[in-house]
């Protein structure tokens, strides 16, 4: 989920969301008459609501909140949700520099914008890889060629509530397949200058792997969403 590389005045970002549910079997002998009644609305649930609840076990749990800005969807069933959740000042500088003036693009104390991208598969499972699902972000008079400038800091993300990676801690494997199933979803989040009342695109691509975690560039699939930084 996750890396951007910015040429010249180069450019990355990047860092890409679940419920789970909760098993009742250790409440079991406590009532029976009671218990008798408990496994139907629980199954009658998981039949009703089955697409959007589920998390893969590789992913951190799904962040939620903030405003939706755009929604894109792309053939296979994978659809992508930008949510704008806040904004904060800059704790210090960026990873790059104008190269026209050497100046950090984002400089310490300078307004920050953090958005949330929540993945979902109404799909078949598709096995991705290493990048997941990737989310490039770039404002419509973005002067540079490829995308924006963020801070890390962990501590601006759990701020405002973000994951910083879509892979939960221990998850990485090698090789990199993580599969993303029917009706799961992961999440995670980014950061970049913000500019109020600016029109943003959001390109998306999947790329998905074969089992030895080798990219099926055949199988690319891209999208592309639109919206607004409020």
């Amino acid at each position: 989920m996750r890396s951007r590389s910015l040429a010249a005045a180069a450019i990355a970002s990047i860092g890409i969301l679940g419920l789970a549910g909760c098993s009742t079997a250790s409440e079991e002998p406590a009532d029976e008459t009671e218990q008798s009644a408990a496994p139907e609305p629980s199954e009658s649930e998981e039949s009703e609501a089955p697409a959007a609840e589920g998390q893969p076990a590789w992913a951190n749990p799904v962040t939620e909140g903030g405003e939706l800005i755009s929604t894109i969807e792309l053939d296979g069933g994978i659809t992508v949700e930008v949510y704008q959740v806040g904004t904060t000042a800059a704790t210090k500088t960026g990873q790059f520099v104008d190269p026209d003036t050497n100046e950090p693009i984002i400089d310490e104390g300078d307004e920050i914008v953090f958005v949330n991208y929540v993945v979902s598969n109404a799909g078949d499972p598709v096995d991705l890889g290493s990048s997941l699902v990737s989310v490039d972000a770039r404002y419509d008079d973005w002067p540079y060629m490829q995308g924006m400038d963020s801070v890390v800091d962990d501590a601006l993300f759990e701020e405002q509530g973000v994951n910083t990676d879509a892979l939960a801690d221990g998850a990485y494997v090698d090789p990199s397949v993580y599969t993303l199933g029917t009706g799961e979803q992961y999440s995670y989040g980014e950061n970049f200058p913000y500019q109020a009342d600016s029109p943003i695109t959001f390109d998306v691509s999947v790329t998905p792997v074969d089992a030895e975690g080798e990219l099926l560039h055949d199988d690319r699939i891209e999208a592309e969403g639109t919206g607004t930084i409020a």
